[in-house]
């Protein structure tokens, strides 16, 4: 059964690879985001593209292409005179206070930075992530006061990771920027280990993982993250998450998972 599952998430992965999987009729972030790859602050932009990424992925493209990235490049005033839409739990003063977090530490130092030394404590994403989240956080502190929807935004910091938030925008992200392929960017590839990354779980595929057995526990938090990640290990030890997207469009478009196993190789 394991070899069923193999064929059948790298026959997925094979379809889902590919320049034409994302475009308006199939929409994802990344179909607003690979028009910027090329910008100088395109990690910048992808984080504020990855955390804005929940919801309906229709609603997500249309959000992303009303923000003006390029006031990343201005000054506090001319982000604070600009006008920013509202999403979901953010207000636009929400999103606007992102955009002035993130244009203030850019002033000194990239949002790699911040990613890499919280990793290399311990070679663990999730350091490097509650490392960066916690200098928004204090970026945040010196101009606007917390609320719901910057929390939401940003996401909690939680040693714990049972019963603590998957940091799905998070994993995201990073499978944007260390993995390379035709929908990955790999602006980071070597710097960190595909290996260490974490499946980027979100409701779709954790009921998918779920389905496929890859994942027993029941609890939607950051430790079924973890163990839904060793299980992909046993299919591609060095690049688990190359899986995340198949997995994601499994869910997402309802494919009939047990029968696709069993016809693949029915004894």
């Amino acid at each position: 059964m394991i070899q069923n599952l193999k064929e059948f998430l790298d026959k997925h992965y094979a379809l889902k690879n590919h320049p034409f999987e994302i475009t308006e009729e199939k929409p994802d972030p990344l179909l607003v985001l690979k028009k910027y790859q090329h910008d100088e602050l395109f990690e910048e932009i992808a984080l504020i593209c990855a955390l804005l990424s929940y919801g309906n992925a229709k609603q997500i493209v249309l959000l992303l292409k009303k923000l003006d990235f390029s006031l990343l490049k201005s000054s506090v005033s001319q982000i604070q005179k600009a006008d920013f839409p509202l999403y979901r739990f953010q207000t636009s003063k929400d999103i606007q206070n992102l955009f002035i977090a993130i244009h203030q530490i850019i002033q000194t130092k990239r949002i790699r930075d911040l990613i890499f030394q919280g990793y290399a404590q311990n070679n663990s994403v999730i350091e490097g992530i509650h490392f960066a989240m916690q200098t928004i956080y204090e970026t945040l502190e010196n101009f606007c006061s917390k609320t719901n929807g910057l929390n939401f935004l940003i996401g909690k910091i939680n040693k714990n990771p049972k019963g603590s938030s998957p940091l799905k925008r998070w994993n995201m992200y990073l499978r944007w920027m260390v993995r390379k392929d035709y929908l990955d960017f790999g602006n980071w590839s070597g710097q960190i280990e595909k290996s260490k990354l974490i499946l980027p779980l979100d409701t779709h595929t954790f009921r998918t993982c779920q389905s496929l057995k890859i994942l027993k526990r029941k609890t939607y938090d950051l430790h079924s993250a973890i163990l839904a990640t060793q299980s992909l290990k046993k299919f591609d030890p060095t690049d688990p998450i190359k899986y995340d997207f198949a997995l994601y469009r499994i869910g997402q478009q309802k494919i009939g998972i047990k029968t696709q196993i069993l016809e693949q190789n029915p004894s």
